[in-house]
């Protein structure tokens, strides 16, 4: 039975993780979670499953769970409680599924302790891929991808060697406003941009979707997983996300991985890899009955963000920490209806344009920088 450490457990893929549990009552144990501020939720996930470890953000919650815990159940709140149940001693693997950067520290505390990580927390390797990735090496620790699209290159390298590889093509449905003009996006609502027309997420992973911010950091999440350039790189819109990426080795032969829109698999290949379990209830993927399959060039003037994204990745160093920390602080203020949907773009370049790079940046760096973009953007605002 493998032991599960799981981070963000009330979130988009921290709830399809807990599915996957329950599919394989037999062959997965959940032994540690964390949580935000959903205590409501957390309650009924330790009911369900018994953890011997919860942590939660903030410390009055974590008093208010202690009231009422099971005898055995260890509750801690914050970053320390992040790392705690990051590192559990007991876990086989990490699902690493909070959002943001909030996720940095305790990823690279789990690789200290040799913990092998299922990522589904783009924003670690987007903010400090040249840490995360040295530590790993150093460490022999396993990243497994999460995302659709970097499990689908990662199923598709299986048997393939790094030097055939000509180039990464990595799809994208396009977002919530795939089919509008930049002077359709003016005025745009939170509630229409959280209508994704494929994917069930959550609300930031969503509008970094129509922003198309979300494929921009997959790409530099690409580069770090797979150690590609950013010129082998590709995004192709595909709007029925069936085909989750593809590999283009130099001999002309393209290697794609195809399913439905279920982010349970790919969750379940990276607790499961190298075997693959059953899904017996799980739609099978019928092509004849979707027909026909789209694909559209992408245009770098209609998604701005993707092409900072590209910048940001091809000046390194400490530009796509700016790039990440800028972008979540204005979908922050987007939500919270303070800034219009196109005001996120124009905070981001600002953001990027004032910014002089600094190379290879240590973490306190890092975090410096971090911390200095969000107070910036807020300041802008107002």
């Amino acid at each position: 039975m493998k032991k599960i450490s799981l981070m963000g457990a009330t979130g988009s893929i921290g709830t399809q993780t807990l599915d996957v549990i329950r599919e394989h009552p037999h062959d997965f144990k959940l032994i540690a979670l964390s949580v935000g501020r959903n205590i409501n939720e957390a309650r009924k996930m330790i009911a369900e499953f018994t953890p011997s470890l919860v942590s939660v953000q903030r410390k009055e919650d974590a008093e208010t769970l202690k009231s009422d815990m099971p005898a055995g159940v260890k509750v801690m709140y914050g970053e320390e409680g992040l790392i705690e149940v990051a590192c559990h001693q007991d876990a086989d693997i990490l699902v690493n599924a909070v959002l943001g950067s909030v996720g940095l520290n305790p990823t690279l505390q789990a690789i200290e302790s040799g913990k092998t990580i299922a990522i589904a927390n783009k924003e670690t390797l987007v903010t400090a891929g040249h840490i995360v990735m040295e530590a790993a090496r150093r460490k022999g620790v396993s990243l497994l991808p999460v995302d659709s699209e970097h499990s689908a290159i990662f199923q598709a390298l299986q048997g393939e060697q790094d030097k055939n590889i000509e180039k990464l093509i990595i799809t994208a449905s396009g977002g919530s406003f795939r089919d509008r003009t930049r002077e359709e996006l003016v005025g745009v609502t939170v509630k229409e941009a959280l209508n994704h027309p494929n994917w069930s997420m959550g609300a930031k992973i969503t509008i970094d979707s129509a922003s198309m911010m979300n494929k921009g950091l997959e790409v530099i999440e690409a580069h770090w997983l797979f150690n590609i350039p950013y010129d082998k790189i590709d995004v192709l819109q595909h709007r029925e996300s069936i085909i989750h990426s593809m590999i283009q080795f130099h001999d002309t032969s393209v290697m794609a991985q195809l399913g439905t829109p279920d982010m349970r698999v790919p969750i379940q290949y990276a607790l499961t890899y190298p075997d693959r379990f059953e899904r017996p209830r799980a739609k099978r993927l019928d092509l004849a009955e979707i027909g026909l399959l789209h694909f559209e060039k992408m245009d770098m003037d209609r998604f701005r963000c993707l092409r900072f994204a590209y910048e940001a990745g091809r000046m390194g160093g400490s530009m796509t920490t700016v790039l990440n920390a800028a972008n979540e602080a204005a979908v922050a203020l987007f939500l919270e209806d303070k800034i219009s949907f196109l005001a996120i773009e124009d905070m981001i370049e600002r953001a990027l344009n004032e910014h002089e790079v600094i190379q290879n940046p240590d973490l306190d760096t890092i975090r410096e920088i971090d911390e200095r973009t969000r107070l910036a953007i807020s300041q802008w605002v107002g």
